[in-house]
């Protein structure tokens, strides 16, 4: 593979970027409720570029998740009420954001004409000036650590360790389907260059709080076999935040314990918000399904095998209307349709 560039139809788009980030003041721009694979990105690509001599800052809607934060240390995160007070224009770079909303409204407004945009979502319909998007890549993190390679910029020992934490988390530590040679090739260029499995599976996997397994029993008890035992759904409310002293970010990996059970197709994770909205978060384990067209009928997104949707507000049949069309795909696909 050494031979060979990793992502060669991603390399003009990736020469071009950093031509047109030269000399400017960059906004590494990530999506709401951040996960391994966003601040992963957001990380490595603040550290590369300031490596490159660019004064560069990331931005989130939400905080930087506490199972996070060990990836995310010397790299400056803001919030929109920071960028606000600031009176600087940054060129922005949207990092594993299927769309620019993904990046919350108040972001959205901030860099209506993003400059860059990298991802790997199967929906998202290239943005910005300058899009490096392949939906074969399993993660935002597995492109950008192809195309620093590709262009011989060696990722810092906190770069690799953060590219290596978003493949990890966006593979389900290297087990679905979209985990391919390439990732592993990748990882072990990553631990050439300084990161560290050990204390990524510390820190991602063995940290949990005892609020988190109280709101995973609240969830293991809601869920209910739907669709002929096809889907599992498993529901949390704000009064289980509540008791166990969680938040929505606590809900990492819960929904794949649906996904998980012997001839489930779909996991569903439904959240009941304030004000009668819900988020949903589908998995499956064959990407024929294509949960993401799903989602998409909601107003979501995401991949085959992963997608997810907020209804703001929920029509009062939303349970319904989405067992209805999770339904209808499984029975699509059973008779051979896309």
């Amino acid at each position: 593979m050494s031979a060979k560039l990793y992502f060669p139809e991603l390399a003009g788009a990736f020469e071009r970027l950093l031509k047109a980030a030269a000399g400017r003041k960059i906004a590494v721009v990530g999506h709401a409720r951040p996960d391994g694979d966003c601040i992963g990105s957001q990380v490595a690509l603040s550290r590369v570029l300031t490596a490159q001599g660019l004064d560069v800052v990331c931005v989130n809607s939400d905080r930087v998740p506490r199972r996070l934060q060990f990836l995310a240390g010397g790299t400056t995160f803001l919030r929109p009420e920071q960028m606000q007070k600031s009176s600087e224009e940054r060129a922005a770079i949207f990092v594993d954001c299927a769309d620019q909303a993904r990046g919350g409204e108040h972001l959205k407004g901030f860099f209506p004409k993003p400059l860059g945009n990298i991802d790997h979502h199967l929906s998202n319909p290239n943005y910005a000036e300058i899009n490096l998007v392949d939906s074969g890549a399993a993660a935002t993190c597995e492109i950008l650590a192809g195309v620093f390679l590709d262009k011989g910029l060696s990722p810092d020992a906190g770069a690799a360790q953060a590219l290596y934490a978003g493949i990890l988390t966006d593979t389900g530590q290297f087990r679905f389907p979209s985990t391919s040679r390439r990732c592993f090739i990748l990882a072990s260029e990553l631990l050439a260059r300084g990161a560290d499995p050990a204390v990524a599976a510390y820190e991602l996997y063995e940290r949990e709080s005892s609020g988190k397994l109280q709101l995973l029993q609240r969830f293991l008890a809601s869920l209910r076999l739907e669709c002929g035992g096809r889907v599992c759904v498993g529901t949390l409310s704000e009064a289980d935040y509540s008791v166990t002293e969680t938040s929505p970010e606590d809900t990492e990996g819960l929904v794949d314990y649906a996904r998980a059970i012997d001839r489930v197709d779909v996991g569903v994770l439904i959240e009941e918000r304030p004000n009668g909205s819900v988020k949903a978060s589908l998995r499956c384990k064959n990407p024929k399904l294509r949960l993401d067209l799903v989602a998409a009928q909601f107003g979501g997104g995401g991949h085959a095998c992963a997608a997810g949707l907020n209804c703001k507000p929920a029509p009062p049949d939303f349970r319904n209307r989405l067992l209805e069309a999770l339904g209808l795909r499984l029975d699509e696909v059973a008779a051979g349709k896309k």
